[in-house]
């Protein structure tokens, strides 16, 4: 048992170092392009993250010349699969943490070597009565490089609940099954809990376009997504896109909701692989908030989407 422990333990850190450096590797030779990007697509590149946003948030890392990035990320897991762990790897960085589960700290700290940064690991399920508190007695937003979100949640109230120019850079998690055209988020509620809402896991945090228009009130513009189309990337105001972009072409929003994955459940929790016109009449009771229309106001997904 003891032997098995040990074997497993020695794999799993020589598996992650071996995965470091390979990543690391196609990184550092994907650089001398990075003046010539057109498309995040260029550059999205998994070493870490559950998609492409480490190779993504290396170069606007690079592009605007932030070589020791401070960080801030609400949504990790055990921080082996998430967007600021090659950072802290990488660039012996200084950034806070944020879950909500079972012994998050052991299970962090099994998965990476503390003494390279300065790693702050806070395990609290983030709300917008919590997330002010945070604001006001900490530093973590203080000279903010990234922040990252990913709350499968109330994660538009969290965001709203944030100042202006809170970061440089930020990832945010859209749902695309909410479309273009439409500014939705779920309810504000307490304790919010993407399975408990609807079982199908489909109706949860907010739409692109919902995004990106609180961005632009936060003074950041919108860059892009990965290719995964989940995660949207926003760059403050600050730094002007014709200098530090100039030949980065930002799709439509249209273009960045046209995803493929397909993570719907059935009521006993398996996946069943729907469609997308399928998962939408999986979810037509459910209640969301048009943004467009107020900030209180419950509609059924029925009343808001038109299907043939």
């Amino acid at each position: 048992m003891i032997k098995n422990y040990l074997y497993n333990l020695f794999l799993k850190r020589f598996l992650r170092k071996k995965l470091y450096m390979i990543g690391l590797s196609h990184i550092l030779s994907a650089r001398k392009y990075y003046s010539k990007v057109s498309s995040l697509s260029d550059v999205d590149y998994k070493v870490f993250s559950q998609n492409g946003e480490d190779g993504i948030l290396d170069y606007l890392l690079t592009s605007l010349d932030i070589e020791n990035p401070k960080f801030l990320e609400i949504g990790v897991g055990d921080f082996t699969e998430c967007n600021t762990r090659f950072i802290f790897d990488r660039c012996s960085a200084k950034g806070t943490i944020i879950d909500c589960m079972n012994n998050f700290e052991e299970k962090v700290k099994k998965n990476v070597e503390l003494w390279k940064g300065d790693l702050k690991i806070i395990n609290k399920k983030i709300n917008t009565d919590n997330i002010r508190d945070l604001i006001k007695n900490s530093d973590c937003f203080l000279n903010l490089d990234v922040f990252s979100l990913d709350i499968d949640g109330i994660d538009y109230w969290i965001l709203k609940e944030l100042p202006e120019n809170f970061s440089k850079i930020v990832v945010l998690e859209y749902n695309p099954l909410f479309g273009s055209n439409l500014e939705l988020t779920v309810p504000n509620l307490p304790n919010f809990d993407r399975s408990s809402y609807h079982y199908s896991n489909l109706c949860f945090g907010m739409s692109l376009k919902a995004a990106i228009n609180l961005m632009l009130k936060k003074n950041f513009y919108f860059v892009g997504t990965n290719l995964f189309k989940n995660n949207a990337f926003f760059v403050n105001n600050k730094f002007d896109k014709k200098k530090y972009f100039n030949y980065l072409q930002v799709k439509s929003i249209q273009d960045s909701v046209n995803f493929n994955f397909t993570e719907s459940r059935s009521k006993d929790g398996s996946l069943n692989y729907l469609n997308n016109k399928e998962k939408i009449r999986e979810i037509l009771e459910c209640e969301v908030i048009d943004l467009s229309k107020s900030l209180i106001n419950k509609n059924k997904i029925n009343e808001l989407f038109r299907l043939k």
